[in-house]
């Protein structure tokens, strides 16, 4: 090879590796500035009403005999029934349970000394229904069940109304958008702050959603929320 094949054979080595440097400079930069993030949580939170209720009446009743014991449940549990059909409740969103019964002279432990009933019976009528409000008004007037000589429990944890709320699946898109814009605000104020320019998402962490009652007087009304978890570029 000649002195002049060398030379252009030099240059070209010479001229390659420095456009590789180059490459590999811009590379670098390039792995710098994506290196350099920020990471921001947005929240979307809203109120909405349950639309279905869970309402159990429960009752109780106690006598020594037990053919009367079912009886008086039976004809309890027809008076509930009919109370809540008049009250506008339909009929296919009613079920009445099985009565349960206790005989306290079997039981194996603890003293019957002074026992004046043998027989205690408890039993549900409940009420499922996609008429949330309806339910809550017939809920605050049961006065009229109370003079016809049933006596209804609240004391037992089954007794206890739940409110459901069902359409997340309906909500999740909108609330998501409204995280994930709220995140960005976030991500905004902080690039502007820090005199850089706000990039893509790096990663992004859409949350869990969260169902709960808005207070202890209003179990009807839930607060949906969820915090999105985003992670923004930052640019130069």
């Amino acid at each position: 090879m000649d002195k002049s094949a060398a030379g252009i054979l030099a240059l070209g080595i010479f001229f390659g590796a420095a456009a590789l440097g180059g490459l590999g400079g811009n590379a670098l930069i390039t792995a710098k500035q994506w290196e350099r993030s920020v990471v921001v949580k947005g929240l979307s939170e809203r109120e909405y009403v349950a639309d279905k209720v869970i309402w159990p009446l429960q009752f109780v009743a106690a006598d020594n005999d037990l053919t009367s014991l079912y009886n008086t449940m039976s004809a309890n549990s027809e008076k509930v029934k009919n109370y809540l059909i008049s009250q506008g409740i339909e009929t296919t969103e009613i079920t009445v349970g099985l009565p349960e019964v206790t005989d306290k002279l079997a039981q194996r432990y603890g003293s019957n000394d002074g026992v004046k009933f043998r027989y205690s019976g408890t039993q549900t009528v409940t009420v499922y229904s996609a008429d949330v409000m309806k339910v809550r008004s017939v809920q605050q007037n049961l006065a009229d069940l109370l003079g016809q000589g049933v006596a209804l429990s609240t004391e037992n944890y089954n007794a206890r109304t739940e409110f459901i709320f069902t359409r997340l699946n309906e909500v999740k898109p909108e609330m998501i958008e409204e995280a994930t814009i709220n995140a960005r605000e976030v991500a905004e104020k902080f690039a502007n702050d820090s005199n850089s320019q706000l990039g893509k998402i790096k990663r992004a962490n859409q949350g869990q959603f969260s169902i709960f009652e808005r207070d202890s007087q209003h179990p009807h009304i839930k607060q949906v929320r969820v915090v999105s978890t985003i992670e923004y570029t930052l640019t130069d």
